[in-house]
């Protein structure tokens, strides 16, 4: 089966390598610059519970040189995602699967939802509807992706926690062709439970990212301070339950309550959220998949939200004042 990882960063990277040792799977990643350079000149590494271990992949940067592909991860931010739809089209045959792994709101999220919302597009997640054009939402399963990584250094991912990739078709069906990407992971050591309602397993961490992001940035503050001061807490709180109200409105549930998921966020320490690591690298930062599509998914289904739209406006200007909001070129 030929696989394509398209983003071979910290999360892209450690895919690969679980791949990369499944039988019968013949792995190609796209990555750029140094990481590149140094994966096709050294193989891969990673580094997991203190072990070395590397493998040889084959990299390029650009698509047109691989062709065709049975399936795609797409692990670049969500921005990224939509600036790449094009570049990726020459990976993409008559029965190619993309596999979205991008965190917040995907741009397929309104495809096979059903009622009257089905075919929705999203403005904040895919402008002009270029990644729907590009890709086709026939082709999308959608992913919500749990471990921790870092490049420690050029061709170097570094495993923090976490092994778990939950798959999920927009239409809930259990195809051939999702079980076959699960029983690879697996076989590369990853958890790839393959879930009948992806979009609530995608809203569960959307939930704490809506919120917890947005205010870490604002604040400075660490993920432990943003769920116990009572006033980010309190706010945060306000936050979540607007978004809930949009899930739930949309036929999506929550398996625990408001309150226990700011405890285990709580739990978690002293956490730099990713949109404060951003902000510090000076780095663009990650508003509309994870707040500003929320925003729009509640205009549509006509939920008020004023916690998350005040939060927003002052993140939005805080990114456009450092230089940090990523920009969208007009269509043509």
């Amino acid at each position: 089966m030929k696989i394509c990882i398209y983003g071979a960063g910290a999360i892209g990277g450690y895919l690969a390598h679980a791949l990369a040792q499944a039988e019968g799977v013949e792995l190609s990643i796209i990555a750029r610059g140094p990481h590149l350079e140094a994966i096709n000149a050294n193989g891969l590494t990673l580094i997991k519970d203190g072990e070395s271990k590397t493998v040889k992949v084959n990299g390029t940067s650009n698509a047109a040189d691989l062709g065709p592909q049975d399936a795609v991860f797409n692990s670049l931010k969500a921005h990224q995602a939509w600036g790449s739809a094009d570049a990726l089209k020459p990976l993409l045959g008559p029965d190619t699967v993309v596999v979205t792994c991008q965190n917040g709101v995907p741009w397929w999220y309104f495809h096979k939802i059903g009622g009257e919302y089905e075919g929705r597009t999203l403005d904040a997640v895919d402008r002009g509807d270029r990644q729907w054009k590009a890709i086709g939402p026939e082709r999308a399963i959608g992913c919500s992706v749990y471990p921790a990584t870092e490049i420690a250094e050029p061709g170097v991912i570094k495993h923090i926690y976490g092994d778990k990739f939950a798959l999920g078709e927009p239409s809930g069906e259990t195809t051939e062709r999702i079980q076959k990407l699960s029983a690879l992971m697996e076989e590369g050591g990853l958890r790839a439970p393959v879930l009948d309602d992806i979009r609530s397993e995608l809203w569960l961490k959307l939930w704490g990212n809506l919120c917890f992001n947005p205010i870490s940035a604002l604040t400075r503050a660490t993920l432990d301070v943003v769920a116990t001061d009572p006033g980010t807490r309190a706010l945060a709180k306000r936050m979540m339950l607007e978004g809930q109200q949009i899930a739930e409105k949309l036929g999506s549930s929550f398996r625990v309550d408001v309150e226990r998921r700011i405890n285990g966020a709580a739990k978690v320490g002293a956490h730099r959220t990713s949109m404060l690591q951003d902000l510090e690298a000076g780095k663009p930062m990650e508003i509309d998949a994870l707040v500003t599509a929320v925003q729009e998914m509640g205009r549509i289904v006509d939920v008020p939200t004023p916690a998350l739209d005040g939060t927003l406006a002052l993140v939005q200007q805080l990114a456009r004042v450092q230089g940090l909001y990523p920009t969208y070129p007009e269509e043509g």
